[in-house]
């Protein structure tokens, strides 16, 4: 399947189209939600492109990814579109290499132990309880744009110690800011990215005040930040300031948009399917409140749904690789300095690992069938490797708390003419907002 290259030995580059000079083609690859599917049935599982200005080789399906996250620093290491790159900051973990890389994803990692994550159960649960009710009043409601603030309310809370942060100026320009982090890098004022970057300076400035407050405090609270000023790297250095900012935009970046995208999916699947629905409000009867742990491992059915969630509309695409050695690949030269893509969602849409791919199945994650443990990295919702999303564990604990709340007591129905067809960028979302009727059930229980 792969090889290193050599002069004597030199393959085929993959078949595909470059498109136009310079911007070769990103506006497709934005704009239009088929363009991964053309170019598959025309191209097959590995071909060209050129996006966000770089010669870019699509990878698709478990042998690929496979090959991508075993051979970090090998063959490939983690790469992002070059605005993506600038937005996130220098000092961001998602653009560190190597040792430094390890160093600093091991001190971010404090946030996410498990002892950290139990102790924000109570604030999520909390938080869900209150927007629940707030809904309940509205009655109808755009939901999207209110699970964009629900999400944004605890990642700052718990990440960063603010309340009610959908309420403040840093969410308006986190929004900005997100809008332009896959976008053609000119930053022209009128543009996306030169919009974005004014919002970036204008949330370091936001978070920088937050951390010299939070230095002053002498009782530091249990949020991300918190853990974050007292870590020390492997050689007793606290994080200078400049890194915090970045680490912090990087924390509030993985804790909140793709993760209002898996709930907007979730609520809008649900609607979809009232029998599965019902089937989790069911199970939902064998727990009281409060929330713990505990009991949130023995929802089982609701993990297979929420997996079934992930697989059929991952928040994320895909992830980016740069080559730094070329190899060949089923064929094909891939060659050093070009960019890969692996992709997430066709992965998950493999007829020969998934049975009926484009069903919505839960059953398909039962310990019986466990059809996503057929192949290494058949299934990868939060990536893979050594890149995997170092939140992935804080996502799928407030997806579950938020929607066995959500089953538990309430329900909710479309409402008629509005489109239902998603939007895929920045990340899935209805395009008219998810538009519904949400009462409480009748017969609830506590």
């Amino acid at each position: 399947m792969t090889t290193q290259i050599n002069s004597t030995n030199s393959p085929p580059l993959p078949p595909g189209n470059l498109g136009l000079p310079l911007i070769g083609e990103t506006l497709s690859f934005i704009l239009d939600n088929d363009f991964e599917q053309k170019r598959l049935t025309k191209y097959g599982n590995i071909y060209k492109t050129n996006i966000f200005g770089r010669p870019t080789v699509m990878m698709v399906g478990a042998d690929a990814n496979q090959f991508l996250f075993k051979n970090e620093n090998k063959y490939v290491r983690s790469t992002w579109p070059k605005s993506t790159r600038i937005l996130l900051g220098s000092s961001s973990l998602s653009v560190q290499q190597g040792n430094f890389h390890a160093s600093r994803r091991k001190i971010l990692s404090e946030a996410f132990k498990p002892r950290a994550l139990a102790s924000y159960i109570p604030t999520i649960e909390k938080f869900t309880q209150d927007y629940l009710a707030k809904w309940e009043n509205m009655n109808e409601l755009t939901w999207y744009p209110d699970l964009k603030n629900y999400t944004f309310d605890i990642a700052g809370k718990l990440l960063i110690g603010v309340d009610r942060a959908s309420n403040t100026s840093l969410a308006k320009l986190f929004t900005v800011w997100f809008e332009g982090l896959f976008s053609i890098p000119i930053s022209l004022p009128w543009m996306k990215f030169g919009k974005s970057l004014r919002a970036r300076k204008g949330m370091l400035n936001h978070i920088e005040e937050i951390v010299l407050a939070k230095q002053k405090q002498e009782n530091l609270r249990e949020d991300a930040l918190s853990l974050l000023l007292e870590a020390k790297d492997d050689e007793g250095n606290s994080l200078s300031l400049d890194e915090l900012k970045d680490q912090v935009l990087l924390l509030l970046f993985a804790g909140h948009e793709t993760l209002t995208s898996a709930l907007a999916s979730f609520c809008m699947s649900m609607t979809q399917y009232p029998d599965i629905l019902q089937k989790i409000h069911e199970e939902q009867r064998k727990f009281d409140l409060p929330i713990t742990i505990d009991k949130l491992k023995e929802m089982t059915y609701l993990d297979c749904v929420l997996k079934e969630v992930l697989r059929t509309i991952p928040p994320v695409g895909g992830g980016f690789r740069e080559v730094i050695e070329s190899f060949e690949f089923n064929g094909y030269l891939i060659p050093k300095g070009w960019i890969i893509q692996y992709q997430i969602g066709r992965t998950h849409k493999d007829p020969e690992i998934y049975s009926n791919s484009s069903s919505f199945n839960p059953d398909r994650f039962s310990p019986e069938k466990a059809e996503d443990k057929q192949k290494t990295f058949a299934y990868i919702p939060f990536g893979g490797g050594l890149r995997e999303c170092l939140g992935k564990e804080f996502a799928k604990l407030e997806m579950k708390i938020f929607a066995a709340l959500l089953a538990r007591n309430y329900q909710w129905e479309l409402l008629p003419e509005q489109n239902l067809a998603m939007d895929y960028f920045p990340s899935p979302h209805p395009k008219d907002g998810l538009q519904v009727k949400f009462s409480r059930i009748s017969q609830v229980f506590s």
